[in-house]
């Protein structure tokens, strides 16, 4: 276990927390000197891990690396149902096929953070699938619906007339029912899980087990500094994405998020306490840490490079860019960026070259009429992330 005193692991633990339910409890068991059992778990709703999963998972680091195990419950059973946590309406289960092959993907990811030695998966069908109805009677009745709707995402659906379903009411039920089953000590989450960990606690007093720990971490905001990331609303940097998508997504973000991420990622990524002052060098740091972070320094530094190429010095023939095969020589430009899948239609190719949002190596075209004759090697920008090298 860790040499460090008591107290300098609960300060290290309790760094960058939201809420530590509670520090004394948490205190206590630590003085027992045993392994604890660290749980945190994932609802495989898409195939990839993203920086506001690593979040949660980097914390999780934190206990392993004191001595603990991490305890990672894969939710094949709660995907059915799908979390209803900050969601105005309800959320469509998957296919089991589906949560099966997610789960694959998790597992094979989440030990790019965690040290698999250390850690259990375990998958909640293991014991839901034997639940009789008589059990899960049993367990509803351990909470109120009452309890329930102080759950904000429920009391706003419910007072505006929208719909809850009582799957959705079994959720967190469920995930404490996780909590008892694997008897954990400590349940970590994002901010948005407080209500769910704390069921977990309830539920274990009721079965006559010491109360988990909750810890809730912080929500990472997407790239479009708006809402949480998340894959399913396009604002994520996945952990497996490419150096040059992590490197460009990172650079798109506004300079208020960025202040945002350095604070929140910046001990996990190796940055500076002080950043540059300018804020394009500033955002440059934090881009390459997080390549660095999952693919190593020679792919941060080439990312960085890459982009620098792109973007600084308009050096297009030397930066790593797709290439494209046109269909047709001349090509409508709306057609051209259709195939390119750089718009979602026609009406939105037509509004980008409009604006002047699209150049071909490097000069604006701004005729949505126009047709253009392809030599080879012209590189095409719709917006400002997206690059093509045409081919004929």
């Amino acid at each position: 276990m860790s040499k460090l005193s008591i107290q300098e692991q609960v300060e290290l633990l309790a760094v960058n927390v939201n809420q530590l339910h509670s520090r004394a409890e948490l205190e206590e068991k630590l003085k027992s000197g045993r392994q604890l059992r660290v749980k945190l778990g994932f609802d495989p709703t898409s195939p990839d891990l993203h920086l506001g999963h690593v979040v949660v998972l980097d914390k999780i680091r934190q206990f392993q690396d004191l001595g603990h195990l991490a305890v990672i419950v894969v939710g094949d059973y709660t995907a059915r149902i799908g979390d209803p946590t900050g969601r105005s309406k309800t959320r469509p289960p998957l296919a089991p096929e589906q949560i099966a092959e997610n789960a694959k993907t998790y597992t094979d990811q989440v030990f790019k953070v965690l040290i698999k030695e250390q850690a259990e998966i375990r998958y909640n069908g293991e014991w839901f699938s034997k639940l009789s109805y008589a059990d899960v009677l049993k367990i509803n009745s351990l909470i109120s619906v009452a309890q329930l709707l102080e759950r904000e995402d429920f009391k706003k659906r419910y007072t505006e007339g929208t719909s809850i379903s009582l799957t959705e009411f079994q959720y967190p039920l469920m995930q404490g029912y996780d909590s008892v089953m694997l008897k954990s000590d400590v349940e970590l989450g994002g901010n948005d899980q407080l209500f769910n960990n704390l069921v977990g606690r309830d539920l274990q007093k009721a079965h006559g087990q010491e109360p988990q720990i909750v810890i809730v971490m912080p929500i990472l905001t997407g790239t479009d500094g708006v809402h949480k990331m998340s894959k399913s609303l396009g604002n994520s940097i996945g952990i497996t994405e490419a150096p040059s998508e992590m490197f460009g997504k990172a650079m798109s973000i506004s300079d208020e998020t960025m202040v945002n991420w350095r604070w929140l990622l910046g001990p996990a990524y190796g940055l500076p306490e002080q950043a540059p002052n300018h804020p394009m060098e500033a955002k440059k740091q934090l881009a390459a840490s997080i390549v660095r972070r999952f693919h190593g320094e020679e792919a941060a530094v080439s990312a960085r490079a890459d982009f620098e190429l792109k973007f600084s010095k308009k050096d297009l023939n030397a930066a790593d860019i797709p290439e494209f095969t046109v269909s047709e020589n001349p090509i409508w430009i709306v057609k051209l960026l259709q195939d390119l899948k750089a718009v979602n239609s026609g009406g939105d190719a037509r509004r980008l070259i409009q604006q002047g949002g699209v150049k071909l190596n490097g000069e604006k075209l701004d005729d949505p009429k126009a047709n253009l004759t392809i030599s080879g090697g012209e590189v095409l920008q719709a917006g400002k992330k997206f690059f093509a090298r045409l081919k004929i």
